[in-house]
């Protein structure tokens, strides 16, 4: 596991207020061409240990990339499958309306043919009630006549 800026700056601090005390540690009872020798091959090691723990980010940081990439690629299919629904729907929703104002339509037919029969309807009422006035003022006249006459 890579670590963080931080720690490796924390590290850095930790290393270097305690280096005096190790290297005098280190060195009691040796020559300092030995003790210049090893501090020299722990230089190395850690050199090489931090070389190592730049690779092992950029590896990390690279998997990461890739993943990134792959989600990438993985929600812009998820969002063209849901334009392909949301089209579906759509052109579904067109098609239902279109049913609809048709049955509109039926209904405004079968309105206007109601109408119709309704104005049918009082126009003959219209002819009874004249024929039946003119039945009923016929039938007054001929019984006044009749009076009269008799």
């Amino acid at each position: 596991m890579a670590l963080a800026q931080e720690d490796l700056q924390q590290i850095g601090e930790y290393v270097k207020n305690h280096i005096g005390e190790w290297i005098a540690e280190q060195s009691l009872g040796k020559p300092p061409v030995v003790y210049e020798i090893e501090l020299r091959e722990r230089m190395v090691r850690v050199e090489e240990e931090l070389k190592h723990q730049r690779e092992l980010m950029r590896q990390g940081f690279e998997q990461v990339d890739k993943r990134l990439d792959l989600m990438k690629t993985d929600m812009d299919k998820r969002f063209e499958q849901v334009d392909k629904r949301l089209e579906l729907m759509k052109t579904d929703m067109d098609k239902r309306f279109e049913q609809v104002d048709k049955r509109f339509e039926q209904v405004d037919k079968r309105f206007e043919q109601v109408d119709k029969r309704f104005d049918e309807m009082l126009k003959r009422h219209d002819k009874h009630f004249l024929w039946l006035i003119g039945f009923i003022a016929t039938g007054v006249g001929l019984v006044i006549t009749a009076i009269r006459y008799l």
